[in-house]
């Protein structure tokens, strides 16, 4: 199991096991027992941006101030022993994309760390997360040139 992964708020999730880490502009009311680290969180233009805009945005202005190893670190405590669930708005299947595929992808370029999509751990992370745009996402084919 991944130390750390991603869900949409309304997955189903085992408080025992997990801890609901909110990285969206929002949360959702009735959740209870949740933390935040809104130095994920998206920027004010989240719902106005093309995805390839999202993309350079969101790394560029969230991502990339912060030290990747620290953020796992702050993830970790905020998880007090359970697993941290990045957790926003988009459901888990589904064409629709979400930054938390975004977080998942630098994990995997800066740290080489998996973080997996809840019940879509076959799917992949990284760059084979399932909640990456699909003009992005690389197949497994093409990671390892076949």
């Amino acid at each position: 199991m991944s130390t750390i992964v991603t869900a949409c708020w309304f997955s189903k999730l085992d408080p025992d096991v997990y801890m609901r880490v909110g990285i969206s502009q929002g949360t959702p009311r009735g959740i209870a027992g949740y933390r935040k680290y809104t130095r994920l969180n998206p920027g004010p233009w989240f719902a106005r941006v093309s995805a390839a805009e999202y993309r350079a945005r969101y790394f560029a202005e969230i991502l990339q101030p912060l030290d990747p190893e620290a953020v796992v670190t702050d993830l970790l405590k905020l998880g007090d022993g359970r697993v941290p669930a990045l957790c926003c708005w988009e459901p888990s299947t589904g064409p629709a994309w979400c930054h938390r595929g975004f977080v998942a992808s630098w994990l995997k370029d800066e740290l080489n760390f998996d973080v997996f999509e809840v019940g879509q751990e076959h799917e992949g992370c990284g760059w084979e997360h399932p909640k990456i745009p699909s003009p992005f996402r690389k197949l497994r084919g093409d990671l390892f040139g076949q």
